[in-house]
């Protein structure tokens, strides 16, 4: 049964036809993911997002677009009880010379190429907004 709701922000910085994407291990997966997290309670999305990537890269963004919201019902792949509502937004880095990975969850850092003819994100929303950002920066 569904008794929670568990809203997610991530930033797609892009620039020169790339995208960041961080790696980590949650819940003993390997996953790619844009860099973001979780809505706090009493906290806005944009204050969130500006919040997750200075906790996770010590970098202040620039938010320049909202860009895609979740639109269908989806259950979180780590919790069968939880419901996910995922909001992404477009971001610049300010200044990437301060980017340094905090988070010890974060393997590492890369730059994947949106030109790439395969999608290599492995859930399911994450895949949708990798596919738009093809459709809107090539």
């Amino acid at each position: 049964m569904i008794d929670k709701i568990n809203i997610r922000v991530y930033g797609c910085a892009v620039k020169d036809k790339k995208v960041l994407t961080l790696f980590e291990e949650y819940a003993g997966e390997p996953l790619m993911k844009f860099p973001g997290g979780g809505l706090e309670y009493g906290e806005g999305t944009l204050e969130c997002l500006h919040r997750e990537f200075d906790e996770e890269l010590n970098v202040k963004v620039d938010i320049v677009e909202h860009f895609y919201t979740q639109e269908n019902f989806l259950v979180s792949r780590f919790k069968e009880n939880e419901q996910l509502l995922t909001i992404y937004y477009i971001v610049n880095i300010v200044d990437e010379k301060e980017f340094l990975i905090l988070d010890p969850c974060i393997e590492k850092t890369e730059w994947i190429d949106i030109d790439r003819p395969d999608n290599p994100f492995p859930l399911p929303i994450d895949k949708i907004v990798f596919d738009k950002l093809k459709e809107k920066f090539l």
